[in-house]
C-alpha cells in the first residue's frame, strides 16, 4: 500500500476516535494486501493505538500481526531482528521504561517467539516488564487489577518461560546471566509471598541451565531444559524431599535433559563430550561464575526453599565444589 493511502485512511479513523471490526478489515487488506508492511505503516497503525478510544476485539490481533512481519520478516535476513529495529520497538510501545498496554507487551513477546535471533537487550527487556509488574506493581500488566505486587501468580511465570523459550533462537540455547540475573530479582523481592509453585520449577530449572552450562555440560534446547511436563522420573532419594516438591521429577530429569539422543552414535558422541568436559572441569563452575551465585544466595538469612533445591543439585552434579561455593553447598549437605 502506498504511504499516502495509508495516512489519509489512518487520519480518517483517528478523526472518529474508534475502531470497529470492519476498520479493521479495510486495514488488513490495505496494509497486509501487497504483502509488505512498511515501518511507515507500522508507525501509523501505532498512532491509531494510542489515539482511538475505543477498540473492537479485533484490533490487537491485527496490531500485532502487523507489527510483527514488519519488525520480523520485512528487514533482510528475515527473522533476524537488528538493533535498530530492536531499539525502534522499545521506543513505539513504551514510556518511561515500561511498556504502554497489555497488547503492546503481547507485540513484544510475540516478535520475540517469532524471531530467529533477536538482541539480548529485548529479551531482557521484556522480562524486565514482567519484574516491574511483579516486584513494584507498575506497568502493563497491573492495569486489568488481577496481578498483585509482590507475588509471582501462574499467569506470571508462563508469561516468562514463553520469554525464555522465545529468546531460544540462534545461538542462544543456554540461559544467559542477564537473564538469570532478572530471574534471582525477581525470586528475592517475592521470596516471602505464597507464589504458584510453578514459580519454583522454572527458577530452579533455568538457574541450573546457566550453571551447568557454564561448568561445561552440553546445552539442551530451552524447551527441553524449561518445559512444565512431567519429563523427569524419579530423583534422587536423598535429595527428593526437594526436588519431588518443586522440580516435576526431580535431579534425574534435569540430567536427562542434558544427555544425547539414545543411538548409538548419540551415544559415543555423548561419552566423548562427557569425558572432555571433565577434563575441562577443575574448576567445574568458574570463580566468576561461582562468585556470583555466592553473591545472590543466603546473604545473611535462611535459604530459600528453591535455592536449597539449585546447591543440592550443584553438589550432586559437580565433581569438585568451587571453594567460593563450598561454605553455601556445606548448608545443603
Amino acid at each position: 500500500m502506498a504511504e499516502l493511502t495509508m495516512s489519509a485512511l489512518a487520519a480518517g479513523l483517528a478523526s472518529k476516535n474508534r475502531i470497529t471490526a470492519e476498520d479493521v478489515v479495510t486495514l488488513r487488506r490495505e496494509v497486509l494486501g501487497d504483502g509488505v508492511v512498511t515501518r511507515g505503516e507500522a508507525e501509523a497503525l501505532f498512532a491509531l493505538d494510542a489515539t482511538a478510544k475505543e477498540k473492537c476485539a479485533q484490533w490487537p490481533d491485527f496490531l500485532i500481526e502487523a507489527v510483527t512481519d514488519f519488525i520480523v520478516h520485512q528487514e533482510k535476513p528475515a527473522g533476524y531482528i537488528s538493533q535498530d529495529n530492536a531499539d525502534w520497538l522499545v521506543r513505539a510501545i513504551s514510556r518511561d521504561g515500561m511498556v504502554n498496554s497489555r497488547t503492546e507487551l503481547e507485540l513484544l513477546v510475540h516478535v520475540l517467539e517469532k524471531a530467529k535471533s533477536s538482541p539480548n537487550g529485548l529479551c531482557a527487556y521484556a522480562l524486565e516488564q514482567v519484574a516491574h509488574a511483579v516486584i513494584d506493581g507498575k506497568g502493563s500488566l497491573m492495569h486489568d487489577g488481577k496481578l498483585v505486587a509482590g507475588l509471582i501468580a501462574k499467569a506470571e511465570v508462563e508469561l516468562l518461560r514463553r520469554i525464555l523459550y522465545a529468546h531460544g533462537g540462534d545461538g542462544n540455547i543456554a540461559i544467559t546471566r542477564a537473564e538469570a540475573e532478572m530471574l534471582f530479582k525477581i525470586n528475592e523481592r517475592t521470596a516471602a509471598a505464597d507464589n504458584d509453585p510453578s514459580w519454583n520449577d522454572l527458577f530452579v530449572k533455568a538457574i541450573a541451565n546457566f550453571v551447568m552450562c557454564s561448568a561445561g555440560y552440553e546445552a539442551p534446547m530451552r524447551d527441553v531444559a524449561l518445559r512444565r511436563d512431567s519429563f523427569f522420573e524419579q530423583a534422587e532419594p536423598e535429595i527428593g524431599s526437594f526436588f519431588g516438591r518443586m522440580v516435576s521429577g526431580g535431579l534425574a530429569g534435569i540430567m536427562e535433559a542434558y544427555r544425547a539422543p539414545g543411538d548409538i552414535e548419540s551415544a559415543w558422541e555423548s561419552k566423548n563430550k562427557a569425558a572432555e568436559a571433565l577434563a575441562r572441569r577443575a574448576e567445574t563452575i568458574d570463580g566468576s561464575e561461582a562468585k556470583w551465585l555466592a553473591e545472590r544466595i543466603g546473604r545473611d538469612q535462611p535459604l530459600r526453599e528453591n535455592e536449597r533445591a539449585l546447591l543440592t543439585l550443584i553438589k550432586h552434579v559437580s565433581p569438585e565444589i568451587h571453594p567460593v561455593l563450598k561454605p553455601l553447598i556445606d548448608r545443603v549437605a
